[in-house]
């Protein structure tokens, strides 16, 4: 039995920083783990040295499997130097220190941990399947991918393994990643009035948009949608009138939001000054907490934390907005053992007891699913 705080040291050793990512490191490292445990085992690549991992066992019984899932791409290290070594898995006073270890590679091994405990008494029942993703922290290009060659398998119920610090959360929210060019004419900057300053079109749309009223497209739990414009340039050079402008719009979504009403009021707001491309965009993801399986999951996570609280939800997104879809709708939650203020920290770490916690939670998860 292979332990859920060795296996995060081992994958957090692998330099698995995206760009470029170099997943297949830990897809390859992973697999022959479950495949001793008796799972049938899928790479599915997605460039070089990079690669998604899709493993089962079980099945039958009437009942579509439980799924876990998690990515094994880390942000980079950032500008301040670390005070440990980065992909070095160290341990000091319950901590355990690397790039990954509480985003999220402590979660993957608690749910492979778990999962390969007990394979021995999954062969019969509806078994489990785990999806190990590339590329999530650049848009979830891996779970993108598998969703669109519709490689996904069914599964019944689906957990994501981010860190929550095993606080039950039921979704989260979406994203619309645009990209708003405003277009001008040139001239010399002695002369400004016979050109078309772009930049001062892109600043009256940014300006505009960061009015907007979410007030009434509120979620329960997940709260109001909202937007941040993170970057914005334009000009070539100090003495002449910019003839373009380009600017980057992060909006994240909730249960009800529709971003083709969305981009209605973008472009009213912008009042013709940009024009907007969509880059990306992923759906909210949430399951009420009155489902039984949630119910059920609550007090699993109780009975091995011993805390009690409201189910809540995540501002940021997951492979579940992609996975959730092509695995046909099951309910999903997110929940895993890192710490969420930890992620993309310097000196991240996760806390060793939070790990345990969270192969014990999983453990039950399925054996309450595969009803052993």
């Amino acid at each position: 039995m292979i332990s859920p705080i060795t296996l995060t040291q081992e994958l957090i050793r692998f330099d698995t920083i995206n760009p470029p990512g170099n997943e297949a490191l830990c897809a390859r490292h992973l697999g022959p783990i479950l495949e001793a445990a008796g799972f049938e085992t899928q790479y599915i690549g997605m460039g070089d040295n990079r690669e998604n991992l899709i493993a089962r066992i079980g099945g039958g019984g009437g009942k579509l499997p439980l799924a876990f899932t998690g990515h094994v791409d880390v942000v980079p290290l950032g500008a301040l130097p670390w005070s440990v070594e980065a992909f070095g898995g160290a341990i000091a006073d319950g901590k355990l220190y690397g790039r990954g270890s509480s985003d999220m590679k402590s979660g993957v091994a608690a749910f492979v941990s778990a999962a390969v405990k007990l394979a021995p008494r999954l062969g019969g029942t509806p078994g489990v399947v785990l999806v190990i993703t590339a590329g999530e922290e650049l848009g979830c290009v891996g779970a993108e991918l598998m969703r669109g060659r519709g490689m996904l398998p069914p599964a019944g119920a689906l957990i994501v393994g981010e860190p929550t610090a095993n606080r039950l959360l039921g979704g989260h929210k979406g994203n619309l990643w645009l990209e708003a060019t405003a277009k001008g004419v040139t001239a010399h900057g002695s002369m400004p009035e016979q050109g078309v300053n772009a930049v001062y079109k892109a600043a009256r749309a940014v300006l505009a948009l960061a009015n907007l009223d979410f007030t009434h497209d509120g979620h329960p739990a997940l709260g109001r949608p909202t937007l941040n414009v993170g970057w914005l340039h334009g000009g070539l050079n100090t003495n002449s009138v910019p003839d373009e402008a380009r600017f980057g719009i992060d909006v994240r979504l909730v249960p009800g939001s529709d971003p083709a009403r969305l981009m209605e009021r973008f472009e009213k707001a912008a009042a013709g000054e940009v024009t907007f491309e969509v880059m990306g965009t992923s759906a909210p993801v949430w399951t009420d907490p009155s489902h039984p399986w949630i119910v059920d999951l609550t007090e699993i996570v109780q009975s091995v934390t011993g805390e009690d609280g409201p189910i809540g939800g995540a501002t940021y997104f997951t492979d579940a907005g992609a996975l959730k879809p092509g695995m046909g709708n099951p309910p999903a939650v997110i929940l895993g053992p890192g710490e969420p203020v930890q992620a993309h920290q310097t000196d991240e770490y996760c806390l060793v007891s939070r790990v345990e916690q969270g192969e014990a939670i999983y453990t039950k998860a399925i054996a309450q699913w595969c009803g052993l």
